[in-house]
């Protein structure tokens, strides 16, 4: 058939440019070693950054909360979906997070959806940083608002931007840390601008939460407070489970829950999983020294790779890119260390820009000081028998 020929010869087309992707298969629960394919690897590939995916304790209450609640929602929250256990984990997460509100959804890529398309529509704008996480790109294109991006951290340009704009309602969207690169996003200086233009500032937290902050996210590492932050955190990274909360001003909730079509027309997430993050929040706020330790191993990792040719990207965070270059080069390093048992992605454009793949080395407190000197060791040994570009 011709249509499925066309598909054919565009996969040939990406193969071609080493672009072509496959989904490897986990035979065991996530962690520092995992089975991959058949094969047993030592792994930096999981955002599991507090190593909570695997947790005894959410073991034992996803158990309880089966009993307690069953599995599945099985009507959208305002229906007949949002059982206590909804309820009480958006309490528990509007306190931790030290703002007024909290609401559910089932991942971090519907909650983007849910609020841009809630706040903004024709006529109106948004101004998001070229380097967004793409399900942050995906809502503001849905949103149907003018869509204004600019160079990345670049302040004086988004406030030109803002300047020149006529839209009632101007909205600033931001990863608070950026899931390529690991660096953070300048907040205070953000939301300075913000005022300064009246426009909302959104600030995805994917990979904040939890970790930063002392585990309350990127809004507490900062120090900020505003009516007009609206704040999402992702819920299967840091916390070990799945979905995700958008949470801010009382009135903003009420909006998204009457406004937001994400969040009206879906079936609720399963209360099981409400109940278990209720655990794993207890584990984030009562449990420092697993932040602690996650930071050790971002130090041994810095360390250890200080001066390699292929140079980490400046981050402070467990994201730890290193710069590779090509497509072919990058896979090739991270087949040889597959070779080697250690499991390190390959990221290529269009995730990120072409000419900048790297391997996404991503830390765990599960991780011991062995298994990065393991790794660092491999790469240092691979920088002298790898061909140069």
């Amino acid at each position: 058939m011709r249509l499925l020929d066309t598909l054919q010869h565009k996969l040939d087309a990406l193969s071609a440019r080493h672009q072509r992707r496959r989904c490897p298969v986990l035979d065991t629960p996530q962690g520092p070693r995992v089975r991959i394919d058949g094969r047993d690897y030592l792994a930096f590939a999981s955002n599991d950054y507090l190593g909570l995916a695997n947790h005894p304790a959410l073991i034992a209450a996803a158990g309880d909360a089966a009993v307690r609640w069953g599995v599945g929602g099985g009507a959208s929250h305002l229906v007949a979906g949002h059982f206590g256990a909804h309820a009480e984990l958006e309490q528990q997460l509007a306190a931790w997070l030290q703002l007024p509100a909290a609401l559910l959804f089932s991942s971090g890529y519907q909650a983007n959806l849910a609020v841009m398309t809630a706040l903004l529509g024709r006529g109106d704008a948004v101004f998001a940083d070229r380097l967004n996480h793409a399900s942050l790109n995906d809502a503001c294109l849905l949103s149907r608002a003018d869509f204004k991006r600019f160079a990345h951290h670049d302040l004086a340009q988004l406030a030109r931007l803002l300047a020149a704009s006529t839209a009632p309602t101007k909205l600033i969207a931001v990863d608070a840390v950026y899931s390529m690169d690991g660096d953070c996003a300048p907040l205070a200086a953000l939301l300075a601008l913000a005022e300064q233009f009246d426009a909302w500032l959104y600030v995805d937290d994917a990979h904040g939460f939890g970790v930063l902050g002392d585990g309350r996210g990127s809004l507490a590492e900062a120090g900020l407070r505003s009516d007009r932050l609206i704040y999402m955190a992702t819920l299967g990274k840091a916390a070990g489970v799945a979905g995700a909360a958008v949470a801010g001003h009382a009135t903003l909730i009420d909006w998204l829950i009457n406004c937001a079509r994400p969040f009206i027309f879906t079936t609720s997430t399963s209360p099981l999983l409400a109940a278990v993050l209720s655990t794993s929040l207890t584990l984030i706020a009562g449990e420092p020294q697993r932040r602690q330790a996650l930071q050790a191993r971002i130090a041994q990792l810095k360390h250890g790779l200080a001066g390699l040719r292929w140079p980490l990207l400046a981050s402070e965070t467990p994201i730890q890119p290193l710069q590779v270059g090509s497509n072919a080069d990058t896979l090739a390093l991270s087949a040889a260390l597959r070779e080697r048992g250690i499991w390190v992605p390959a990221i290529r454009p269009p995730t990120v820009p072409a000419g900048s793949a790297r391997l996404r080395i991503a830390l765990s407190a599960a991780h011991q000081e062995a298994d990065v000197a393991e790794l660092v060791t491999a790469l240092r040994e691979l920088a002298h028998t790898l061909p140069a570009a």
